[in-house]
């Protein structure tokens, strides 16, 4: 029986993630694709890669098209270029992260620069609304420094990628989605209780690092590294470790509670909308 506070997030799902490859053939594990049984609006989709094997990630992802969705590159380890059709280009480097808004369409490319060494992090798809699905493509590039670290108590750190945390402000602008995107480290023993977006907001902790405990203290539920856990409605969200480190990524975002067509790597409202999407991109037009 669940007997955290009415005000406080517990864990209503929990997912594991399964392996996979994507792009040319690089080795990753897929958390979030869709198939849910719950509501993640306005998560598509959330990949970790994580490997010290050039082989598994070496073959980068070449050019590929996105429309009308967004997405999320935070590195905990490696050297991954951005190009794309926009001019833009970008170095993802340890602790830096990437918001790419693809709007109305672009192709990028994301190829290692490295050759050997350990390649981690993570890559989130976040939905945009019909009112914007076909704006101008957008790109920030948020280097590790420009990302700030809070202290949360006795051995809890924060950094804020995007969203609000106490009084700071994460770099990244998020839009209609009004986005929080936190990496959270605790260690052992350490604990925080902190206030998570609006209470209704869809919210999840997947954990990277050792164990966290979600919720009240003697009654949360265990998450263990590689577990997602989706966050039930609340206000604050607790968070605990154990007897080692622990690591993890805490996102929330304003579900759109709008039809969502999907297909590849194209996300909009209707299916003729998808079919255009194919028709441009064949045409040259992303």
């Amino acid at each position: 029986m669940n007997t955290d506070p009415p005000h406080l997030r517990s864990v209503r799902q929990t997912i594991r993630g399964r392996p996979t490859s994507d792009g040319a053939g690089v080795k990753l594990t897929r958390v979030i694709d869709g198939s849910e049984r719950i509501d993640m609006d306005p998560f598509l989709l959330l990949d970790e890669f994580r490997s010290d094997q050039a082989g598994d990630y070496i073959a980068g992802f070449p050019d590929h098209p996105h429309r009308g969705f967004e997405t999320v590159t935070y590195m905990l380890a490696g050297r991954m270029r951005h190009r794309d059709s926009a001019g833009n280009s970008g170095l993802l480097v340890p602790g830096s992260v990437q918001w790419m808004t693809a709007g109305r369409g672009l192709v990028h490319s994301e190829m290692p620069e490295q050759e050997d060494g350990l390649m981690w992090g993570f890559q989130l798809w976040v939905n945009l609304p019909a009112r914007d699905k076909m704006t101008a493509p957008r790109y920030q590039d948020i280097p590790a420094v420009q990302i700030p670290a809070i202290a949360l108590g006795a051995g809890a750190n924060a950094r804020v990628l995007a969203g609000r945390l106490r009084s700071t402000t994460g770099p990244v602008e998020t839009g209609a989605t009004a986005a929080t995107y936190l990496d959270i480290q605790l260690a052992p023993g350490a604990s925080c209780e902190e206030s998570l977006g609006a209470p209704d907001d869809t919210a999840f902790v997947y954990v990277y690092e050792g164990q966290v405990e979600v919720g009240t203290a003697g009654a949360a539920t265990l998450l263990a590294r590689g577990t997602l856990g989706v966050l039930g409605a609340g206000s604050t969200l607790r968070l605990a470790a154990g007897a080692a480190d622990a690591k993890c990524i805490v996102v929330a975002g304003r579900p759109l509670r709008e039809p969502v067509a999907r297909y590849g790597p194209f996300v909009m409202n209707t299916r003729a909308e998808i079919e255009q999407a194919f028709a441009d991109f064949r045409a040259g037009r992303l």
